[in-house]
């Protein structure tokens, strides 16, 4: 699976667990679904010299949130420290999601997870070796550290039911401008298409025809989260396929404590205004790719356009900025090729 897409999935898992903690209200549900998701302590007891969060304004009620959420092969092992071994455990991306105290509207980052970064104790490493050196609380300082924004949550999931998600929502509706091909066979010819969990993966895996490599197929797999949280979004009445759909997402999900099933509530209660319009998808600005000192392929960040973009987040003031910038801004485009 692509490298974003499990972080993209991720952010999915953690979107329709807020959503499903409220559904219909139903106290058993409610419980079967915090029971499902894997609880992994409180990984900021160890993380130090933390940025201050966004500082509250007297007429909002509630407070910005930031939530870190990884993708990695396992979410089993990530709350056991005793487990953790260099390299052991991957995580293939990391995404920042943050809502906003007026709850009007969201910012999800993408960061590669080859971007070259200072990790605390171990030099400058690809950034998702921190969770390989040291797991959540490791990641957690890691990303605070380049970013100077507040993290008040953690998730991260494993993707062997992704598809199994997918299908439980009757599939996917995804535009393809063009003809997706390998120059020799059209995998999916231009138009409108209702992706299964299978095909939505070979969309997100296609390489052809992408001028820009990974970076290109970070769109594409951003195109599939935006059309999921479209289909959650318009289906929120329909009972029997929300419930399949939250069953399974709970199931592979694991989550700091404080992330409980009334918490979920709060946050799905306070943004349900907020619409797949609402959401500015994005990568983290990037000069290019490179070679580390010892050879690794690197992501370079491109720290001056980084920078004030993570200070808008910490300072709560995302929305403002991305509309100012969205002209420098790597951000979704609404037709993706």
């Amino acid at each position: 699976m692509g490298t974003t897409s499990k972080a993209l999935i991720a952010v999915v898992c953690l979107v329709a667990l807020l959503g499903g903690v409220a559904f219909g209200g139903l106290w058993w549900f409610q419980q079967r679904l915090d029971a499902n998701v894997e609880k992994l302590g409180d990984p900021f007891a160890a993380v130090s010299d933390r940025p201050e969060p966004a500082p509250s304004d007297p007429a909002e009620e509630l407070g910005d949130v930031n939530i870190l959420v990884l993708g990695s092969d396992s979410r089993i092992s990530a709350g056991d420290p005793s487990q953790w071994e260099a390299g052991a455990q991957r995580t293939d991306a990391i995404m920042l999601v943050h809502l906003p105290a007026d709850r009007e509207s969201a910012v999800v980052v993408s960061i590669p997870r080859d971007s070259w970064v200072p990790v605390p104790g171990h030099g400058h490493a690809k950034i998702n070796a921190a969770f390989s050196y040291g797991g959540p609380s490791l990641m957690i300082q890691t990303v605070e550290d380049l970013t100077g924004v507040h993290i008040d949550h953690f998730a991260v999931t494993d993707f062997e039911s992704f598809t199994g998600m997918t299908d439980a929502l009757g599939g996917v509706r995804i535009r393809v401008p063009e003809d997706i091909g390998d120059g020799d066979e059209v995998f999916f010819a231009a138009g409108v298409h209702e992706m299964s969990g299978e095909e939505a993966l070979s969309y997100t895996r296609q390489r052809h025809g992408l001028t820009n490599g990974d970076f290109g197929r970070v769109q594409r797999q951003q195109n599939w989260m935006r059309s999921i949280l479209g289909k959650i979004n318009n289906n929120r009445r329909d009972v029997v396929m929300m419930a399949k759909f939250f069953d399974a997402v709970s199931r592979s999900v694991a989550a700091d404590d404080e992330l409980s099933a009334e918490r979920m509530r709060e946050l799905f209660d306070s943004a349900r205004e907020v619409s797949t319009n609402d959401v500015a998808f994005m990568t983290a600005p990037y000069e290019g790719t490179g070679r580390s000192a010892d050879g690794q392929s690197i992501v370079v960040l491109d720290e001056d356009s980084l920078d004030p973009l993570m200070e808008a987040i910490a300072e709560g003031r995302a929305a403002a900025y991305v509309d100012e910038h969205a002209d420098d801004l790597e951000l979704l485009p609404a037709t993706v090729k």
